[in-house]
């Protein structure tokens, strides 16, 4: 290939992906040696490792050939061209290594391009253009504070959506309350006998949380007892004027909501999180959850449940209960008839192995799951999206397998777009007593034993304009890291020291890679200054072994954000971050940028930029607010 113009393939897209261009290259390559199409033959293309740049596994293509033959036909033909320098056969493999000029030059241009210019910023891309997702994520309970719990789903939800708008799709980032039930039954008899109007003005998310712990324990004893179960019957009979409209009821519930969301919304601004639309289970119409429960009839889905069928998943849903995995949403799902009372109506999904789920209880009222039913058809009236994600720990996976079994037997149009993206959960986040830990406590503690860390540094303590900011963002940053570092489906033991460690590949040392690389520009400044046109910069003066290695780790982030979106793994973007960060780290000695010749000051200079600009750009996604001093 002696010109620089590469032929259009397709899933190659060299302007956002600046390596592809080098792919493309290869494909072409491999094309006419071993006479392939384009799109076979760049398919083919892999990352390579151990110092190598591109690697093609040759028995992939499946030809009639023996190996060693087809290797010879790649390696006998290659020619050094604009993009490629050198082709080696290794067997079953041949490597390819790029021209290092041409590689600075697209992916350290491309970094600094405008997205005026390109559309996107580096990182992003168009491939999700007019496609709409859904992701509903968090979803607390009102009157509960936020606890430990709802972190995982929270910060997985937020970088998914994060990580769907960098791939060009129309987000609606939606938290799901759980705002109805007979839990709100509960909390308003609760209110009643324990509730205080200056306590609820002084702290109304903890003061609700206490009053629904205190009625809990009325109902739990009456029931082991054996006494007549009056706070669990004062419950329903307030979740049925609920659902018949009864306004005193409803005004009340609206209020708890609102000083709920109130509180929420402080949380989730600490923690930088955003929603485009707090929905709920009282949001559910009622009109949408009678057209379910009739067209579940229609379809023949519908048969009774007996009252002994239901103590004995009553039986189970307790243990699950009291071991933490079942969502404190649905144990009013879970206690649908366990007295005996009256006939509930379920769908049988045994053949399937997902047992019988209650969709009505005796009285008629809804239950938690066909509110999921009648909302998602809700959802898609309104958004008619592309895609539905639910971030859901894996305690669910029978809930939400049955939601969607239901919703396809159904026949729904979209019943193949909804997924179900599950996530282990997290030990060693409740106290010695066993009592849950709420999120607000765990990130004081870490901002506290960051800002002592902080001040151990006197000189550089003092630069910090907002020390009480900085310190809460780098525990948040701690607190975050810990969590992604795992991939989603494993469980993790919660560990606050090493979580607060400056040592080893933990939130702190990612924010301090990067404070490192802004103080760079601040040192050499005003004696070495960076032109705004990097076509202006000499790149062929970065010659050493280490600079190339950064380039081309930069220009892999791209893919990286792709790849990330294809796994729904946060951690790919996390462990990005930190080989990024080691790279950097390992460069300070050999790349200097002060005291330096002047040309060779900007080149090392504007390399360290890139680096900063790609790190905070990952850091971004992953939620995390990069700092510029510590």
């Amino acid at each position: 290939m002696s010109s620089s113009v590469l032929p259009l393939i397709e899933g190659a897209d060299p302007a956002n992906f600046p390596l592809d261009s080098f792919k493309v290259a290869i494909a072409v390559l491999l094309s006419k040696a071993l006479d392939l199409s384009l799109d076979t033959a760049f398919s083919g293309v892999d990352f390579g490792r151990k110092g190598v740049d591109f690697t093609v596994a040759v028995p992939r293509f499946r030809l009639k050939s023996k190996i060693p033959e087809l290797i010879e036909k790649v390696t006998s033909t290659f020619t050094p061209n604009h993009y490629l320098e050198q082709c080696v056969g290794e067997s079953p493999f041949v490597h390819f290594y790029v021209r290092t000029t041409t590689l600075f030059k697209l992916v350290l241009e491309r970094i600094h391009q405008s997205p005026a210019s390109n559309g996107v910023p580096f990182g992003s891309n168009w491939q999700g253009a007019g496609k709409k997702v859904v992701i509903e994520f968090s979803s607390p309970n009102i009157a509960k504070p936020f606890h430990a719990g709802h972190l995982r789903s929270t910060i997985i939800g937020t970088v998914l959506s994060n990580l769907f708008e960098a791939n060009g799709w129309d987000v609606i980032r939606m938290n799901y309350l759980g705002d109805w039930g007979k839990q709100f039954g509960l909390l308003a008899v609760g209110f009643k006998r324990y509730g205080s109007e200056e306590s609820l003005a002084n702290n109304a998310i903890m003061h609700l949380f206490d009053v629904y712990v205190k009625v809990n324990r009325d109902a739990a004893l009456e029931k082991e007892r054996g006494e007549p179960e009056i706070t669990d019957q004062k419950a329903r009979e307030v979740f049925r004027k609920m659902e018949s409209g009864d306004e005193s009821t409803l005004s009340l519930w609206r209020r708890f909501r609102e000083l709920s969301i109130h509180k929420y919304a402080e949380v989730y601004n600490r923690l930088n999180v955003r929603f485009d639309v707090y929905a709920g289970e009282s949001l559910v119409r009622s009109d949408h959850i009678k057209a379910a429960m009739a067209a579940l009839e229609a379809n023949n889905l519908l048969t009774d449940k007996t009252s002994k069928e239901s103590n004995n998943n009553w039986k189970e849903k307790k243990v699950a209960m009291s071991l933490g995995t079942l969502r404190t949403a649905e144990e009013e799902d879970a206690e649908a008839n366990p007295s005996g009372r009256g006939v509930a109506k379920a769908v049988d999904l045994n053949q399937w192995k997902l047992g019988k789920p209650v969709v009505q209880k005796p009285d008629g009222t809804t239950i938690y799951i066909m509110r999921d039913i009648a909302g998602v058809f809700q959802r898609y009236e309104q958004y008619k999206f592309d895609k539905h994600i639910y971030v859901v720990g894996d305690q669910q996976e029978l809930h939400v397998a049955q939601f969607f079994k239901i919703v396809s037997l159904l026949n729904a149009p979209f019943a193949d777009r909804l997924e179900h993206v599950s996530f282990g959960r997290v030990n060693g986040m409740s106290t010695r007593k066993g009592d849950v830990k709420f999120l607000d406590e765990i990130l004081d503690t870490a901002k506290e034993a960051m800002l002592a860390q902080m001040q151990q540094k006197e000189e550089k303590f003092k630069d910090i304009e907002d020390p009480d900011y900085t310190a809460d963002q780098i525990g948040m940053t701690c607190v975050k890291v810990q969590d992604m570092q795992a991939k989603r489906v494993h469980s993790y033991n919660f560990d606050p020291q090493r979580m607060t460690s400056f040592e080893g590949d933990t939130g702190a040392y990612l924010q301090y890679a990067h404070v490192r690389l802004c103080s760079i520009e601040r040192k050499v400044a005003p004696t070495v200054v960076v032109p705004s046109d990097p076509s202006q910069i000499n790149f062929d003066l970065l010659a050493e072994p280490k600079a190339r290695e950064i380039v081309f780790i930069l220009g892999t982030y791209p893919d990286v954000v792709r790849t990330a979106l294809k796994t729904y793994e946060p951690s790919n973007i996390v462990s990005f971050c930190f080989r990024l960060s080691h790279i950097i780290s390992s460069a300070w000695e050999t790349l200097i940028v002060m005291g330096q010749e002047h040309e060779l000051a900007q080149a090392r200079l504007f390399l360290y930029m890139s680096a900063r600009d790609v790190l905070g750009s990952a850091m971004r996604l992953l939620s995390l607010s990069p700092l510029t001093r510590m």
